[in-house]
């Protein structure tokens, strides 16, 4: 037994499924998870000392790689000046300014700890503007743990919610409506039916929760145009693609301005730190302006406050977003180009600096598109990626990130661990 099975055994007595949260669990992989111990740049130390290339990434955050040679210098002054204050200080205000003035369609925010709270906020602004209860949320796309969003759709288009979560009383799943993604005509018929009672449009403008599901982009802004024409907010959850993609996230590249925006990951540079933000006018109703209450003792946490301030401006000034794109496309390229030639049926999907590893050479826009053999088939190549040392998620339908430490030699290990990872899974090798 090595030290990692030593470790989760221990984990198994104390926490559920030995685990923190569900996507560090081995469970549709097999095997132990692997504990690490320390990380930088490119890479995770297990507690056997092995290796390992990273492209987990802590699930995105971490777009400059594990503790940042500038981020950890500030996180360090920030130790030694303050923790945590339940007051005003300055730390948020400086972020929320650089935002505020780098993103134009969130003229207002408010600092919370974790995508899911800010999820849960942005339902509860849009319902007391609309003054109506009702969410339309697309299928494959995850909005965190809030109670609401955790459904799926029971019975076809016009069936009841169902929740995807014990727990979850039946009223509350009832009050989402769940539509296929990539179906105009599904969006028309729901939209127009529950046009009374809908409150807001909420989704993943690049759906990064099931795969990597790219949409088209008249889909997305037909979905914008019908909700605001029924006066229907538009709330864009970017808590994976904002600042990942481009500085003003999915709303910059599609040329839609959403009425209200959520973000996590990235803003945090590493710590836990999420918002939401948008029009000056609905974010005024949030307490102690407003009537909205909404509060979080460790909310703008100082230390995540000037990490993530220092993460998005190297980023703009190395102009991340160029540099990264260019070595995935340059990677994905060379992978495409030789899984063709050998007959290998996987394929790897990029969108700025995230990738997906599918089984099929079409365009997924949908759960439905999936193969069915898809958990099985990662199954085996992520055995074989561990055997090499490189960490992707533990899930087949989880994606991967790159990160401005992933260079160029990092990079070219990985894509000869990634064709035989590709040859074993599909039994060529």
């Amino acid at each position: 037994m090595n030290l990692s099975e030593e470790y989760f055994e221990r984990c198994l007595k104390v926490a559920p499924g030995g685990v923190h949260s569900p996507v560090r669990a081995f469970k549709s992989v097999g095997g132990t998870p692997v504990f690490f111990k320390s990380a930088k740049g490119a890479h995770l130390t297990s507690v056997e000392n092995e290796k390992y290339i990273d492209f987990c990434q802590s699930f995105g955050p971490l777009l400059l790689g594990h503790r940042d040679e500038e981020v950890e210098a500030v996180v360090h002054e920030m130790v030694s000046t303050i923790w945590t204050s339940g007051t005003c200080e300055t730390y948020s205000l400086e972020l929320a300014e650089w935002i505020t003035s780098h993103v134009p369609h969130v003229e207002k925010l408010r600092f919370v700890s974790s995508g899911t709270e800010a999820v849960m906020s942005s339902l509860r602004v849009a319902r007391a503007v609309t003054k109506k209860d009702k969410i339309l949320k697309f299928e494959g796309c995850y909005h965190g743990h809030v109670d609401s969003l955790l459904v799926k759709s029971g019975s076809g288009l016009a069936g009841e919610s169902s929740a995807d979560s014990a727990g979850i009383p039946r009223a509350t799943a009832a009050q989402t409506i769940v539509c296929p993604l990539d179906d105009t005509q599904a969006y028309m018929k729901l939209i127009e039916e529950n046009k009374d009672d809908l409150a807001a449009v909420i989704l993943e403008p690049l759906p990064a929760n099931f795969g990597l599901l790219e949409q088209r982009e008249e889909f997305i802004k037909t979905v914008c145009e019908e909700a605001k024409k029924r006066c229907i907010l538009v709330i864009f959850d970017e808590v994976i693609s904002g600042f990942r993609v481009a500085l003003g996230g999915m709303a910059e590249k599609l040329g839609i301005t959403p009425d209200l925006v959520t973000y996590g990951k990235v803003i945090g540079g590493g710590f836990p730190v999420g918002c939401y933000g948008g029009k000056k006018e609905f974010m005024d109703l949030v307490a102690p302006s407003g009537p909205v209450y909404q509060a979080g003792t460790l909310s703008a946490n100082p230390i995540g406050m000037m990490a993530g301030l220092t993460t998005l401006k190297k980023c703009k000034r190395v102009n991340i977003w160029k540099i990264l794109e260019e070595r995935l496309l340059n990677l994905s390229s060379k992978y495409n180009t030789w899984a063709k030639d050998e007959g290998v049926h996987m394929r790897m999907k990029t969108y700025g600096s995230l990738f997906w590893f599918y089984g099929r050479d079409e365009e997924i826009r949908t759960v439905a598109k999936i193969s069915k053999s898809h958990g099985d088939v990662y199954k085996d190549f992520f055995k074989k990626l561990m055997e090499r040392k490189v960490y992707l998620a533990p899930s087949g339908f989880e994606v991967a990130f790159l990160g401005l430490a992933h260079d160029e030699e990092v990079l070219e290990k990985s894509l000869s661990v990634f064709k035989e990872a590709s040859l074993y899974a599909e039994g060529k090798l």
